[in-house]
């Protein structure tokens, strides 16, 4: 075997997504949890525009990872792409207009100073917020489960699956840990960027976020463990072959999702930090250090999203309808020449990405004040 055959290649892609998919709950995790919380925070028009003003200058940079990691599937899992998209359509555009809204409210918010005006926008920049946080999670409890398609003999895909049936109860369950995680990471910003009373506000539901995150992570770990199931490959598979998600034989078994933390314990170091994490971030907030509760909660994040990816692998969307229709690492990437084209690209920009983004948060370093909002009426939202 050597270093970059076609089965590493894969696995090293499956490794770039989950960071691809962290760095956009991290990243693009606050701005969601800050906006959920902009009518319980922000109590005042001057208290939610400082609040929007913590948003504005960064906001469109952060999106860079939801197109990274959009892109990544797109390329290098092709048919991971067709089915999740094509199966969650509806939701994927409950999610766009919600993201839509996000900048439309930054940019037409301050354009009159009507009350009603600005509380509209107020609440549309909140549904910017809270609906995306919610849906993201619903999916990843639904793919969790297996999502309702099959493929035929000519790898055509149906999907038997309606918008309704996403919101089961796991899912659910799912989708408030989603909101949760997200709401944490938002007051901890809050936190960090802002002084006062609004710091105050925004610790304060991030310190009831997180307990509670940490609760249903848990619960949803045990539903896992004894009520869903599973899926495992019934033979040794092909991990170099030709992409065909018809050439493998899967077995579903309750509690299967568990089997890769019993084959291999150090992968339990991430649902770890994934509480760990959050408890840290509680207590370092009590002793009114922002900045490190910061990088806990994105540590905590990471491990919460990890935990999926972990959990599942090698596979990437399991078919309830027809196990053998799942895709996995092994059987649904795109071409060796593809994936390698695509990891020199990315070993060219990531780092360019990495470093305008250190940079464009080190310029805008400090706390957003309701003084330098309300004296600086055209540089401001």
């Amino acid at each position: 075997m050597t270093f970059l055959d076609y089965e590493t290649l894969r696995v090293i892609w499956w490794v770039l997504l989950g960071v691809l998919l962290i760095g956009f709950a991290i990243m693009d995790g606050f701005d969601l949890g800050v906006a959920a919380l902009l009518p319980v925070v922000g109590r005042t028009d001057t208290e939610r525009r400082v609040l929007i003003n913590c948003l504005g200058p960064v906001w469109e940079g952060n999106q860079v990872w939801f197109i990274l990691g959009g892109g990544a599937i797109f390329a290098a899992w092709p048919p991971l792409y067709a089915v999740s998209f094509s199966g969650f359509y509806i939701a994927m555009f409950l999610v766009l207009v919600a993201l839509i809204l996000r900048p439309v409210g930054f940019k037409f918010r301050g354009k009159l100073p009507s009350p009603r005006w600005r509380n509209a926008w107020d609440g549309a920049l909140t549904v910017g917020g809270f609906v995306p946080s919610l849906i993201f999670g619903v999916a990843v409890g639904n793919v969790l489960q297996g999502v309702p398609f099959a493929f035929d003999e000519t790898l055509r895909v149906t999907y038997t699956g309606g918008f309704f049936d996403l919101l089961n109860p796991f899912a659910l369950l799912c989708g408030v840990i989603s909101v949760a995680m997200l709401v944490m990471h938002g007051g901890i910003f809050i936190a960090l960027k802002t002084e006062g009373v609004i710091a105050a506000r925004g610790a304060f539901a991030a310190m009831l976020a997180a307990p509670l995150m940490v609760a249903l992570f848990v619960a949803a770990g045990a539903w896992i463990a004894y009520g869903i199931d599973g899926y495992a490959f019934a033979a040794a598979s092909i991990n170099d072959g030709p992409s065909n998600p018809l050439g493998k034989e899967v077995v579903v078994r309750t509690g299967g999702w568990l089997a890769n933390y019993a084959a291999w314990p150090l992968t339990m170091v991430v649902p770890g930090l994934g509480i760990v994490g959050a408890v840290g971030a509680v207590l370092l907030l009590k002793m009114r250090r922002p900045g490190a509760a910061f990088v806990a909660s994105a540590a905590g994040v990471a491990g919460v999203v990890g935990t999926v990816g972990v959990s599942m692998f090698p596979f990437l969307l399991p078919s309830s309808t027809d196990p053998g229709s799942s895709l996995t690492v092994w059987d649904s990437s795109s071409s060796h020449l593809t994936l390698f084209i695509m990891l020199v690209a990315t070993l060219v920009f990531m780092p360019i990405i990495l470093a305008y983004t250190s940079w464009v948060f080190r310029v805008l370093r400090g706390k957003v004040t309701a003084e330098y909002v309300e004296g600086n009426p055209s540089g401001t939202y």
